[in-house]
């Protein structure tokens, strides 16, 4: 993905220091399961980056850093998804993701 990242947004805000605002992102990252993309979709694989212990990985970060939204598949597997997976806690009922490049075009060119 051109060097690029995935990271999942968990909060906006803003800090000030000396009279200068800084708009910030508190962002939990994911870690990219392969080198390369997908050979059946062609699209790259991510997942949740965990610590050691388990816990997830977020740190604090500019905008300025951010450069597009990301529309993330999960990787479904062969299991039934349950009835309480919907659109709010999908990132949390699901291990691994599929980068969609196919969402626009902007994606694809970022993505591809």
């Amino acid at each position: 993905m051109h060097g690029l990242d995935v990271v999942r947004v968990l909060c906006l805000f803003s800090l000030t220091a000396q009279g200068v605002v800084y708009p910030c992102a508190l962002v939990q990252w994911f870690s990219h399961l392969d080198e390369g993309c997908d050979e059946d979709t062609g699209m790259w694989m991510v997942q949740p980056e965990t610590a050691s212990d388990g816990t997830p990985v977020i740190s604090i970060i500019h905008l300025d850093c951010i450069l597009h939204a990301a529309h993330l598949i999960p990787i479904y597997g062969s299991a039934t998804v349950p009835p309480t997976v919907s659109f709010h806690n999908s990132l949390d009922a699901f291990s691994a993701f599929y980068v969609n490049k196919y969402a626009d075009y902007h994606a694809f060119e970022i993505a591809s």
